[in-house]
């Protein structure tokens, strides 16, 4: 029997419910179909919850915990309510440990499902977002935030651009077109912002023209792009950007194909990885039964499948598969929760997923 240590990082606002979903979904599909696998569950301190324990929104203990295992669910949080000492000079838990794991590649996909409404037609595309430096100012810097109030009027803030960082954001895009469909899109600023934007566009080419020549590659300015997405987003396979405008254009795409709800995740440094959905926390229906599971489920899935690639565990793909398989058919018969017309509860949802892994268990 192959064990994998997962952590779990519950979160705020919906995080304990929709982690929790993820949590419950893979328990039972290893209990039912596939023994072979079993996933040790660990979990750590985030957030609120930490702060009234540790007086720290992720303290030491998570981040070292997190060191010795295989990778973990990181569920949305809450910080704009934490009080200011933890709030004004120091990073959200999602952006520490992206700072803290050189989690350097955010990895974004972006599909219109069966049985929901996209507004740009037929589209799947990958959004790959820088995560270390670009004008997420806590994220750029060795210590600090990046940024500085000179006068009461004026503040200051430092965007970073490396080449180290555009060359290995670029090797990852290029490795994910060349399993898709050789089509890479670099997204920058250039026309303003000369500096920095030149220097990422033109290692972008750089890197994708001399070691992988059979992918086809363009460039669009960043203002350009959201006009493109909107008008023919079919037409976009991978998107690779800086960490800021990366943020931004996958919240607009997760909204084009059909809602945030449906749009996964995953951070990785290529040894680590850390599986989170791309929506907040809403604490506004927190508790409440009602929030959508699929992003963190579907973030679990790449998880399982990253975590299948490095260890070379087929099985883990066929647990991917399974629960992927039963999300769409699940969707597109009609079951979904009320941020896409629905009225399925949480754990509705996540009792319809369960009985349809039966269904497609010879995907494995």
């Amino acid at each position: 029997m192959s064990i994998y240590k997962i952590g779990v990082l519950y979160g705020g606002g919906i995080g304990p419910e929709i982690v929790g979903s993820s949590v419950n979904v893979l328990k039972e599909t290893t209990r039912k179909f596939m023994r072979e696998i079993e996933f040790e569950f660990l979990e750590f301190p985030m957030g609120w919850a930490s702060i009234k324990a540790y007086n720290d929104p992720l303290p030491d203990i998570t981040k070292k915990g997190l060191e010795k295992i295989h990778g973990w669910l990181m569920g949305p949080h809450d910080s704009s309510s934490y009080p200011d000492e933890h709030r004004i000079s120091n990073r959200n838990p999602s952006g520490e440990l992206r700072h803290y794991f050189d989690l350097y590649s955010n990895i974004r996909p972006s599909r219109n499902f069966p049985g929901t409404k996209s507004l740009v037609g037929k589209a799947d595309f990958i959004i790959l977002r820088e995560n270390s430096e670009g004008f997420l100012s806590d994220r750029n810097m060795y210590k600090g935030v990046g940024e500085c109030m000179v006068t009461p009027e004026i503040a200051l803030v430092t965007g970073v651009f490396t080449r180290k960082a555009i060359e290995r954001i670029s090797h990852e895009a290029f490795k994910l077109a060349m399993a898709r469909r050789k089509k890479v899109t670099i997204v920058h600023k250039a026309n303003v912002i000369k500096y920095a934007f030149e220097l990422f566009r033109d290692v972008c080419y750089e890197v994708g023209e001399k070691n992988y020549p059979e992918v086809e590659i363009n460039d669009f300015h960043i203002d350009a792009m959201t006009a493109h997405l909107v008008r023919r987003a079919q037409d976009f396979d991978v998107i690779v950007t800086e960490n800021l405008f990366g943020d931004i254009l996958s919240d607009l795409v997760g909204e084009l194909v059909g809602s945030l709800g449906l749009s996964p995740s995953l951070n990785t440094n290529g040894t680590q990885a850390m599986a989170q959905a791309t929506h907040g926390s809403a604490p506004d229906i927190a508790g409440q039964n009602i929030a959508n599971p699929t992003s963190m489920l579907l973030s679990t899935v790449m998880l399982l499948k990253w975590l299948s690639t490095k260890h070379k565990e087929r099985k883990l793909d066929g647990i991917a598969n399974m629960i992927e398989h039963a999300v769409f058919r699940i969707v597109a018969e009609g079951t979904t929760t009320r941020d896409l017309g629905g009225s399925a509860s949480t754990s509705e949802f996540i009792e319809a997923v369960i009985n349809n892994l039966k269904e497609i268990e010879e995907t494995i």
